[in-house]
């Protein structure tokens, strides 16, 4: 008796299923991930409450006749918190070790930047938008009788659109950077101490460089374009060096 071996083609069409998680599965991860320390929750509360309750304390020493104006102040105070919201998401992987654990369930750097990026993108919106309208409400209540709401849509869509190129940055200078301590003092110093001597002493370089002057400005329609140019050139930069670092540096 004679056998007979007989060979089946493997089919070239099948479709192979991905086993990782989607990026909007991701984007929910890292979202969660933010939200679940006490560094995450503090700085949400901070991001949500620092700018109504900045415009109630300043209300205390002057009156309060035109909306836009505190709202771009609050815009600025929420957006310097959401860089640490975005630092956090990135720089304290490396800095508590848990990339290793994070690169290894998703060995694809780049989806994992994404994610984060996105993550953070969304919390800093939702977290300026609702600072925002706590700042509305505090203005209608401790504002003069005929408050000047002339610009106030437009101030809303700027401070919302500011937490998001804040916390992107945040999450862009993180990822270069690798080391939160490091990474917030050099933003904060550079940001809060360095640009605003440069205003002083060149004011046309100062204003093309400062993400905060350039919301405050933006939320009160002025150098609308220009400030539109800061804030995305801030996070173009900051996310381009920490998509190149990340890729580059060995995790250990």
């Amino acid at each position: 008796m004679t056998a007979t071996l007989t060979l089946t083609p493997v089919r070239s069409d099948v479709a192979v299923r991905r086993t990782g998680p989607s990026l909007p599965a991701l984007v929910g991860i890292e979202v969660r991930k933010s939200l679940s320390h006490r560094s995450g929750t503090a700085l949400a509360g901070a991001a949500v409450l620092l700018g109504p309750v900045g415009i109630a304390l300043a209300a205390l020493e002057a009156e309060i006749g035109w909306a836009a104006g505190p709202i771009g102040i609050a815009g600025m105070l929420t957006g310097m918190v959401l860089l640490s919201l975005g630092v956090v998401s990135t720089a304290s992987e490396w800095t508590h070790r848990t990339v290793q654990t994070t690169f290894l369930l998703v060995p694809h750097r780049g989806r994992v930047l994404a994610a984060k990026a996105t993550a953070v993108a969304l919390l800093g919106a939702a977290f300026a938008a609702v600072s925002a309208a706590l700042s509305l409400a505090v203005i209608a209540v401790v504002g003069v009788d005929d408050v000047n709401w002339d610009g106030t849509a437009r101030a809303l869509v700027a401070v919302v659109g500011a937490g998001a190129a804040f916390a992107v940055t945040g999450a862009g200078v993180g990822a270069a950077v690798a080391n939160t301590p490091a990474a917030l003092t050099a933003l904060y110093l550079l940001i809060l101490g360095v640009l605003p001597l440069v205003r002083m002493g060149k004011p046309e370089l100062g204003e093309k460089l400062d993400p905060a002057q350039a919301t405050l400005e933006l939320a009160q329609g002025v150098h609308g374009t220009q400030s539109v140019l800061v804030l995305v050139g801030w996070v173009v930069v900051s996310s381009v060096a920490g998509w190149v670092l990340t890729h580059r540096r060995a995790v250990q």
